[in-house]
């Protein structure tokens, strides 16, 4: 049976832009997925395991900018999308989960496959919508496309995010073998205007005085995707007005810009004399997450006067504790704006820059570079084969104009202590800060592009998304970088566990596994890399285009890697 109001979801998504739609088989989301797989404006993906599979879509929904589509059967193949719908919530990425249902009226009634779906996902996407169970009256398929054209425009509403449909559907809802499914033109589309929000002219007064009166003024750069035009001025500002920049490595910011980087190094000192001198008077904070926890640390110790949060948001987001003032505007207009006032102030009162500024900028840059020469002088002189000095040698020679996801924990903290020597888009799942979707995220953003997609991962979270690599759209542009130390080091790394007798057995887990026979399984091109090979030409062939996508498994010896850290945390 031909179901016209399913089909419709399939033709207003695709003439709302939606391209891609990530399928995870199922019976009662036979009609859902038809609809989609004989779309001809539609690029349909098929990946079995559910958790999978919403990762594949939050990591094209990343790179793309677009909203990705989900569709799963009912019962607790729902549940399974669940991490990637929560790390699309904080992280601000739109999907559009759409979860076959029974009729409400067989819930409890011993029916297969059948649970409590409406608001599923509870807080955790920017709203729930329920699809009637029936279209026989007009008024049902006019509430049908209303609902869904209000589904895909919330989740392109700034912060984006993702929004779930849940579609009750009765059988029969296969269609007969003489049936075909066609589409229908006249579906509502209802168009949502982008708008920019804007400051009252005496606020913005009141700001720039406060800007102006402050001596010492950092503007701190939390996760966001790569903006040109927003690095172009914050580099003026910079410049111009002795203003310092602080910038994780997940904030995208060019790697040749007087911007500081290195500051979870010498953050970690004890040097309060340098604290008190690092001290802002006025911060101001762009972005989502910071990896940095010595940073973190830094300003709940050394709290600013005034402390700015710029971002189109309703939601307080206080991260170091100090927040004294929300800017619900785009970073990008506020700072054009800012500095455009005064370089008009200065050019009419005729003012020189100021020498504090400037004093304050360079104390932050100072100790940046020390920092950087310090770390390079440490790798350089230690000798042992070691997971930090390889992680090095990976990002050193990784080739421009790739994409580099980095899985949660060493990964993450290891490339942010070390920074990128060129231009990289990076990527990393820091809304919620999990391991188990990193590869399928990676996965999913090298089917949406032609660039080479790196991911660098440890052994835990690897093994913990292998699945990611079972579906039949594995991307030759793909290069997965696996540091294979025998079980979660990070617990050996980070100050507690570390202590424990326990350490192995509870936190590390370790094992003896590798990654070979996942890459055989997976038909991936399988690489070594361990101590007394050849670096050089295994990367070479690891980064040469292929037919197949690629797999090196780097291995290092986990209480070498302890004792390497924490010597080098020792000489900062």
């Amino acid at each position: 049976m031909i179901l016209q109001a399913i089909n419709n979801i399939a033709e207003i998504c695709a003439r709302k832009g939606v391209q891609h739609v990530v399928i995870s088989p199922g019976s009662r989301s036979a009609a859902l997925t038809l609809a989609f797989a004989r779309h001809p404006g539609i690029s349909t993906k098929i990946v079995p395991d559910e958790r999978v599979a919403g990762f594949m879509a939050l990591g094209m929904a990343q790179y793309s900018g677009q909203t990705v589509a989900l569709v799963c059967t009912s019962g607790s193949a729902a549940y399974n999308l669940a991490p990637a719908v929560v790390e699309a919530y904080f992280q601000g990425v739109p999907l559009l989960i759409f979860t076959a249902d029974r009729p409400k009226e067989w819930i409890h009634q011993q029916d297969g496959q059948t649970i409590y779906q409406t608001e599923l996902y509870g807080k955790h996407v920017k709203k729930s919508f329920e699809m009637p169970a029936d279209y026989v009256h007009p008024d049902a398929v006019w509430y049908a496309e209303r609902l869904l054209n209000e589904a895909i425009n919330l989740s392109q509403i700034s912060p984006r995010g993702p929004v779930h449909v849940n579609v009750p559907i009765r059988e029969p809802f296969y269609p007969a073998p003489n049936e075909q499914i066609e589409y229908d033109r006249s579906v509502k589309l209802v168009e949502r205007l982008s708008t920019q929000t804007t400051l009252a002219t005496d606020t913005w007064h009141r700001l720039q005085a406060d800007f102006e009166n402050a001596e010492k003024v950092l503007i701190a750069v939390g996760q966001m995707p790569p903006n040109a035009p927003l690095w172009a001025i914050l580099k003026e500002l910079s410049e111009e007005q002795g203003v310092v920049i602080l910038a994780d490595v997940i904030a995208n910011v060019p790697p040749d810009a007087p911007f500081v980087r290195q500051h979870d190094v010498f953050l970690k000192s004890k040097n309060e004399s340098l604290f008190a001198a690092l001290r802002p008077e006025l911060l101001i904070t762009i972005g989502d997450s910071f990896i940095s926890k010595n940073f973190k640390l830094f300003l709940r110790k050394q709290p600013p006067n005034q402390h700015w949060h710029v971002q189109p948001t309703e939601l307080l987001i206080d991260t170091f504790q100090t927040l004294t003032t929300q800017i619900p505007v785009e970073p990008t207009y506020f700072f054009e704006k800012l500095l455009a006032d005064l370089d008009y102030q200065q050019f009419v009162q005729n003012d020189s820059d100021d020498h504090d500024r400037d004093t304050y900028r360079q104390t932050w840059l100072a100790a940046d570079a020390k920092a950087k020469r310090e770390l390079n002088q440490f790798l350089r002189h230690e000798t042992r084969w070691n997971e930090f000095a390889q992680v090095q040698k990976i990002v050193e020679n990784l080739p421009e104009n790739c994409l580099l996801h980095l899985a949660n924990s060493m990964p993450v903290r290891y490339v942010n202590l070390l920074g990128l020597p060129h231009p990289t888009e990076v990527f990393a799942n820091r809304g919620t800060s999990g391991i188990d979707g990193c590869t399928s995220t990676a996965v999913g953003a090298a089917l949406v592009t032609d660039k080479l997609v790196f991911l660098l991962t440890g052994d835990v979270a690897f093994f913990y998304d292998r699945n990611a690599l079972w579906h039949p759209h594995l991307p030759t542009n793909l290069r997965i970088v696996l540091f294979n130390n025998g079980g979660g080091n990070i617990f050996r790394l980070i100050d507690g566990p570390s202590a424990q007798p326990e350490l192995e057995q509870y936190f590390e887990t370790r094992h003896a596994t590798t990654a070979l026979r996942s890459a055989q399984d997976a038909q991936m091109g399988y690489h070594i890399v361990q101590e007394g090979l050849d670096f050089e030409q295994t990367w070479q062939q690891f980064i040469a285009p292929n037919t197949q996508a690629q797999l090196l498994e780097v291995f290092t010896d986990p209480v070498l890697n302890g004792q390497v850290f924490e010597a080098y945390r020792q000489s900062v």
